[in-house]
């Protein structure tokens, strides 16, 4: 839920946009000009449970955004919207459960004569539309702020297992975390297991500790009581 996602990160003080949240009982009261006077031009849009881009649309005038929102709440009954953030878009695996480590930061960089941004198209259909850079290429001490703050996000959000936080860069060198996704791709070529390769962690050993740390989990679930009795 990327409502719920960003209170819980505004609220442990890492950045992230501006952004509104309306439910579908308000559909009718949502207006371009108000949303665009706090959030600015262009916007976001998006339903705010449900990945890969689907949904989303980048909008810069008021047609555009009526037919945005609409779009949204076709998936979910409780949209967000964005302000629009600058900068490249650096993405960080997270592995673990309750002391989480961090891999290598990779770039998306995305092919602005296809796309206006990373869309479910540039994704999933479009070749051209994207390239990853991975390991990316950033100071280290940006790096390593990349690294830290992505490990902040999970343990904030209360993730075990695996995630993958994305992030924006700014020119200024400022971090802002874009979202986090706790169902990351998996295939061979996707950027969550290239970026643990990237650091040192080959598939196989990647999918071996994902299978050590659920069972961690499960066999810790296991000892929890799940009905009352007289204390032990």
């Amino acid at each position: 839920d990327k409502d719920v996602m960003k209170r819980l990160l505004r609220d442990a003080s890492i950045p992230i946009a501006d952004f509104l949240t309306f439910s579908s009982h308000q559909k009718q009261s949502i207006r371009f000009k108000a949303v665009a006077g706090t959030l600015g031009i262009p916007l976001f849009v998006k339903p705010a449970n449900l990945g890969s881009s689907v949904g989303i649309s980048k909008v810069r005038t008021a047609a555009a955004f009526s037919k945005a929102v609409e779009t949204a709440f076709l998936y979910d009954r409780k949209i967000i919207i964005e302000e629009s953030i600058v900068g490249r878009e650096i993405e960080c695996s997270v592995l673990g459960n309750e002391r989480p480590v961090a891999s290598v930061p990779g770039e998306v960089v995305s092919n602005p004569e296809h796309h206006d941004f990373y869309s479910y198209e540039a994704k999933y259909i479009d070749e051209k539309g994207a390239t990853l850079v991975i390991p990316a290429r950033l100071p280290g001490e940006i790096t390593a702020a990349v690294r830290k703050m992505a490990v902040r996000a999970y343990t904030t959000l209360c993730c075990e297992g695996m995630a993958r936080v994305d992030f924006f860069l700014k020119t200024d060198g400022t971090l802002v975390v874009n979202e986090i996704n706790t169902i990351p791709g998996f295939t061979a070529i996707s950027m969550y297991p290239k970026l643990w390769e990237a650091t040192g962690k080959p598939y196989s050993q990647l999918i071996t500790e994902l299978i050590e740390l659920a069972i961690r989990r499960f066999e810790e679930e296991n000892r929890l009581r799940t009905t009352v009795g007289e204390d032990v």
